[in-house]
């Protein structure tokens, strides 16, 4: 199982140079990959061509690109342009998104988002995989008059989703090559998540999807105080209902029952968890909140849990 970090220097001066930085210490402590998140700051697929070009050898990825106000033509040439910067080490990955952020930022309907998923995979897929589509859907239209293939691409672009929900873990088993849930506990993700998402590739003939688990987590000490802060800060995420869903699935109440906090017995043993449940991948996110020193603990750590990318 590989083992990675979420990579998040928005306070720094300069965000490029710092992710580099970043990546380049996390690469050190010998974890697999880096990724990044999206939001209506950095865009996360430059970011990750430029982070992998810096840093060789670890891999990068996107968590994730909402498909709402996005279409598959740009990520298509976004994707596969890290792709060939990063020589193959890039992955992508995309969400449904919320209510707030597209209906709020994009002042677009939040409505048919799975079905809108759908249709963005199998276009994407396409483009991804062929460098052209002739895609007319019911909520969108992908068509290449002109090729869309990136030179030094040619090996595709693994396509992940953020996906929990029933119907969205059926079309990603059928339509991409595995999942990004995030504050889904190793209850949730054995019980529920993890054969859903088999059962759904099985059928449509495809391969054994990803399991790329998005685990809040750090090594510290002071474990009641740290908690305290995950909790404040991951409050948002219990007013959306697929969120609120899969911590109760995982057997918590609030989102910070699902984060791993603790000594390095403790973490290690929570990451063991997460394998023995069926994610594939476990990228830890959060590992700054209790400070540099803990975050260093932790990325020594995790380095020591992380097997070489395949």
């Amino acid at each position: 199982m590989t083992v990675g970090v979420t990579l998040n220097a928005s306070d720094a001066r300069n965000q490029v140079d710092a992710s580099v930085e970043l990546a380049r210490e996390a690469a050190a402590a010998g974890l697999r990959s880096a990724w990044f998140g999206q939001t209506f700051g950095a865009d996360s697929p430059q970011l990750a061509a430029i982070v992998g070009r810096e840093v060789p050898g670890i891999h990068v990825g996107t968590s994730a690109i909402p498909v709402f106000g996005r279409h598959p033509l740009i990520v298509s040439s976004q994707a596969q342009t890290a792709q060939a910067a990063t020589h193959g080490r890039y992955h992508l990955g995309l969400a449904l998104g919320t209510r707030l952020l597209t209906e709020g930022g994009f002042g677009l309907t939040f409505e048919r988002p799975v079905a809108r998923l759908r249709e963005f995979l199998t276009a994407l897929r396409q483009l991804t995989r062929d460098g052209s589509a002739d895609f007319r859907g019911e909520l969108l239209t992908a068509a290449t008059p002109v090729p869309a293939r990136v030179p030094g691409a040619e090996s595709g672009v693994p396509l992940l989703v953020a996906a929990m929900g029933p119907k969205a873990l059926r079309a990603s088993g059928e339509l991409a090559d595995g999942i990004l849930p995030y504050l889904a506990g190793p209850r949730a993700l054995e019980t529920f998540i993890v054969p859903a998402l088999t059962a759904a590739a099985e059928a449509a003939g495809r391969p054994a999807p990803r399991v790329v688990a998005l685990v809040h987590g750090v090594v510290t000490d002071d474990v009641d105080a740290v908690r305290r802060k995950v909790t404040e800060q991951l409050a948002f995420y219990e007013q959306i209902p697929s969120y609120a869903r899969v911590v109760e699935l995982s057997g918590g109440r609030r989102a910070s029952d699902v984060a791993v906090i603790g000594d390095e017995a403790t973490v290690a043993a929570e990451v063991r968890r997460y394998r023995d449940a069926g994610a594939t991948e476990v990228v830890f996110s959060g590992t700054q909140i209790a400070g540099e020193a803990d975050r260093r603990r932790t990325w020594e750590l995790l380095g020591t849990l992380a097997t070489p990318s395949p």
